[in-house]
């Protein structure tokens, strides 16, 4: 297993009015109520930021429990499916001052991780500013909202509705807040179909499927890793293909595993190959892509070779490409329309005795306790500035954490976002002019449209 730094090197001591880290000492200022929206992997990371710049952090959590998204549960909630394994190892996703232990595997399954998640609680005592089972009903700019930048929250506890005024509030419910259940793109799924269909937030195991022909929509990571669990189970006795995967667009397909056994994100995501993106010809860039992705396997035998934004799409599996060539799975086109008991897909193949069928169609995220004026300003990552702040806000005292897309561990980004909104609440880093902040958006607005084309 590979070594990892040593943990106590970077504890930090505090005495009341200042803050020691190492031999560097600073004041703080005045202290300032945080309000926290979910005690997920950003909602900890956001706690524990709070603390080192001597805010008063109060995270609210509507579950019982740390985790978010990674603390698995049978039904009633969107979490992991039982089997899941992280995409990015634990040298690249652990947080910057709590290295994973050295007995823990590279790439770990839920448990593992939740675990991880409430070691790093206890360690820096973060479960004492976590109010559980607590929703979260209302986030209004105060009357005063321009010269203050306060806001009220209005939560509910057992019943009991309660409201507080906070300084600044820090938005951690995550990026998987609504299922994406497009079913107007399907005709006939809804009035014609006569099998089961569901999204891949209620899949938890393949119980449910044995015996079943199923076909998967979407070739996202969840729809690749459904599809081949699935397929150990789906009827294998009279029918040769079982479990058939959809894609509008197609996808690359990679292993975790690089070059001599190393974890492939390790080998990939490094200063020298950043530097080779920024410095390199884009369509010099597509070719070594092209090259480095096709290593495994040709994509295009497959039926799995991109058709849009080839440098984009991409997926972690290790067994996807095996299940395709020994044909338990079996690689489709979109969807044209559902019939009673099929579906009929874009190149006009028919497949007969569909018994369900998995949307693994994404997620979207919602604020609906924000008012309607900022949550519009929120309706999309890219109209925020540097995907944190609301840039119309008189005041910047609201951060939206973890709408975000990385090349690496999403943990380690919302770190860092985390750490730069607490520094802005506290005024140690300013904020460009409104003015500034929305022509940056709009900037980064356009070019996401050209990429699109």
């Amino acid at each position: 297993m590979l070594s990892t730094i040593n943990l106590q090197s970077w504890r930090v001591s505090r005495t009341p009015g200042r803050t020691v880290i190492g031999k560097c000492e600073r004041k703080e200022s005045m202290v300032q109520r945080v309000a926290i929206i979910g005690a997920g992997a950003s909602g900890l990371a956001s706690i524990k930021c709070c603390l080192d710049e001597g805010l008063e952090p109060t995270c609210f959590e509507q579950s019982d429990d740390i985790g978010g998204l990674w603390r698995f549960t049978e039904a009633g909630r969107i979490s992991v499916y039982r089997s899941v394994i992280t995409n990015t190892s634990k040298e690249m996703m652990c947080f910057s001052d709590f290295p994973f232990p050295e007995d823990f595997p590279n790439y770990m399954n839920h448990s593992r991780l939740l675990e991880y998640f409430r070691m790093y609680a206890e360690c820096f005592s973060l479960l004492r500013y976590i109010r559980f089972k607590t929703t979260v009903h209302s986030v209004r700019k105060r009357p005063d909202f321009s010269t203050t930048g306060q806001w009220d929250v209005f939560t509910e506890t057992d019943g009991t509705v309660e409201s507080a005024v906070f300084d600044a509030v820090m938005v951690c419910s995550g990026h998987y807040a609504e299922p994406h259940l497009p079913l107007d793109s399907f005709p006939g799924i809804e009035n014609r179909f006569r099998g089961q269909y569901l999204h891949s937030w209620e899949y938890k195991d393949s119980a449910r499927f044995q015996g079943k022909r199923v076909l998967v929509l979407g070739v996202g990571n969840s729809g690749g890793d459904i599809a081949v669990e699935i397929s150990r189970v789906a009827a294998q006795a009279s029918i040769i293909f079982q479990v058939f995967l959809s894609t509008r667009s197609g996808t690359w397909v990679i292993s975790r595993i690089s070059d001599h056994g190393f974890p492939l994100d390790m080998m990939l995501t490094t200063r020298f190959h950043n530097c080779l993106e920024n410095f390199l010809p884009s369509a010099l860039m597509r070719r070594l892509r092209l090259k480095k992705f096709n290593t495994w396997f040709d994509h295009a035998n497959y039926g799995l070779i991109p058709q849009k934004s080839p440098n984009l799409s991409l997926i972690v599996n290790d067994e996807l490409p095996s299940c395709i060539l020994c044909g338990a799975v079996v690689v489709k086109p979109n969807v044209e329309e559902f019939m009673e008991s099929s579906a009929v897909f874009e190149d006009g193949t028919v497949e007969e005795n569909i018994d369900m069928v998995v949307f693994a169609t994404g997620y979207s995220f919602s604020f609906p306790f924000l008012e309607e004026s900022v949550r519009n300003i929120c309706r999309s990552n890219y109209a925020l500035y540097k995907y944190i702040f609301p840039p119309p806000l008189e005041k910047p005292t609201l951060a939206v954490l973890g709408l975000i897309e990385l090349t690496g561990s999403i943990m380690a980004g919302t770190e860092l976002q985390a750490r730069w909104a607490t520094r802005v609440f506290k005024g140690l880093n300013q904020l460009p002019p409104a003015s500034r902040l929305m022509a940056e958006v709009a900037k980064k607005q356009q070019h996401l449209i050209k990429q699109s084309e």
